[in-house]
């Protein structure tokens, strides 16, 4: 396997089918969702059949030689009441 390639989240998590789309491994939302549904798709070296699946920080995505590690973004700074 390949150095994976960080990928920072902006948010607790991001789906299966938007990370695809957003690291440019699937054109399109329909793409996405056929190499999950072929079983092309790997996280944490098991087969993913799930386009809504959540990725958390620290977990790994592979299709085909990309390979793709999720880290934390920077903390939210949102104003506490």
């Amino acid at each position: 396997m390949a150095e994976p390639t960080p990928f920072v989240l902006r948010g607790e998590h991001i789906t299966l089918d938007a990370l695809l789309k957003a690291t440019g491994l699937a054109p399109s939302g329909g793409g996405a969702k056929q190499l999950i549904a072929a079983g092309e798709v790997l996280v944490d070296d098991q087969v993913e059949l799930r386009r809504g699946a959540k990725l958390r920080a620290g977990q790994v995505v592979q299709l085909g030689t990309a390979c793709i590690r999720l880290v934390a973004g920077p903390p939210s700074t949102s104003p506490s009441t």
